[in-house]
C-alpha cells in the first residue's frame, strides 16, 4: 500500500537584496565601518502555506494553478528535494520523480556511464542498473552512440537517454511536472506508451499541468493551488471548473 500524508507543510525561500550582497558593497561596508553597504539580510517568500493532503492507492491527482502557484514546489517536496521547515510529511512506497530527468548526468561520460550514474540517483543498485542496460539500449535506439560522451549528443538524443533511464523503474508513487516530451514523433509514440503503462501501474500519480485535457485523461482528482495555498481538492472535473472560473 502506498500513501502520501502532508500536514500543515510550509516552504519558505530566502530572497536576498542583490545590491547588499555585491562585492563592491561588502568592500564599502568594510572601508566605512558599516556606514555604507549595510547588509539588510533577506526576506522570506512562502512558496507553500500550510498545505495538508492525504493520498492513498488509486489516487491520480492533477495539480493546477497559475504560474507561481506552488505546483512544482509541492512536487519537489513530495520527491524529497525540499525539506519543509514547518509541517509533517509521510511517504509510504517507492517514489520516482520525472521532474529533472537529466539530474546527475555527466556530459563528459559515455551514454553507458550515464546509465549507471543516473540510475544511482534513482536509487537503483549497480547490479540492477547493469541488468537494465539491454532494455535501455533497445528503447533509446542510440546504438553505438551509447559508447560516446554525452556532450556529442544532440538535445533530442540526450532526452531519449534520460527518459529511458528515468522510466526503467516502476514506482508505486509517480511524480510528473507537465507531460514529458522526449525527441521526435517516432520516439514520442514510444514515450507516450511507456508513460501510459507507468501511470496505470503506479498506485499513486501526482502530475502538474496547465492542460485540462491531460488532467482529465490521467487523473480522478485535482488540487488547485493559489499563492502556495490549497483552494480546492476533489473530483477533477469540479476542481478544473473552479480553476477555469478564476479566469
Amino acid at each position: 500500500m502506498a500513501a502520501i500524508i502532508l500536514e500543515d507543510v510550509t516552504i519558505e525561500f530566502p530572497i536576498y537584496d542583490a545590491r547588499t550582497r555585491s562585492m563592491k558593497n561588502r568592500l564599502l561596508g568594510l572601508g566605512t565601518r558599516g556606514r555604507i553597504g549595510v547588509d539588510r539580510g533577506s526576506v522570506q517568500v512562502r512558496a507553500l502555506r500550510n498545505v495538508s493532503l492525504a493520498l492513498s492507492d488509486g489516487d491520480r491527482v492533477g495539480l493546477v494553478g497559475r504560474n507561481g502557484a506552488g505546483k512544482s514546489t509541492l512536487l519537489r517536496v513530495l520527491s524529497g528535494i525540499y525539506e519543509p521547515p514547518q509541517g509533517r510529511i509521510v511517504i509510504e512506497g517507492t517514489t520516482a520523480s520525472l521532474l529533472d530527468m537529466s539530474l546527475g548526468m555527466d556530459p563528459d561520460a559515455t551514454g553507458y556511464d550515464n546509465i549507471m550514474l543516473r540510475s544511482a540517483i534513482l536509487g537503483v543498485s549497480p547490479a540492477e542498473a547493469a541488468a537494465r542496460i539491454p532494455e535501455i539500449e533497445a528503447f533509446t535506439e542510440l546504438g553505438d552512440h551509447l559508447g560516446l560522451p554525452l556532450r556529442t549528443y544532440s538535445s533530442g538524443m540526450s532526452l531519449r537517454l534520460a527518459f529511458a533511464i528515468s522510466t526503467c523503474v516502476q514506482p508505486e508513487i509517480l511524480l510528473l511536472d507537465e507531460v514529458v516530451g522526449a525527441g521526435d514523433a517516432h520516439f514520442m509514440q514510444k514515450a507516450e506508451q511507456r508513460m501510459v503503462e507507468m501511470t496505470e501501474r503506479a498506485k499513486i500519480l501526482v502530475i502538474a499541468s496547465h492542460a485540462a485535457p491531460a488532467i482529465m485523461k490521467r487523473c480522478n482528482k485535482a488540487l488547485l493551488l493559489h499563492e502556495g495555498q490549497v483552494l480546492a481538492f476533489g473530483p477533477a472535473q469540479e476542481v478544473l471548473e473552479r480553476y477555469k472560473a478564476m479566469g
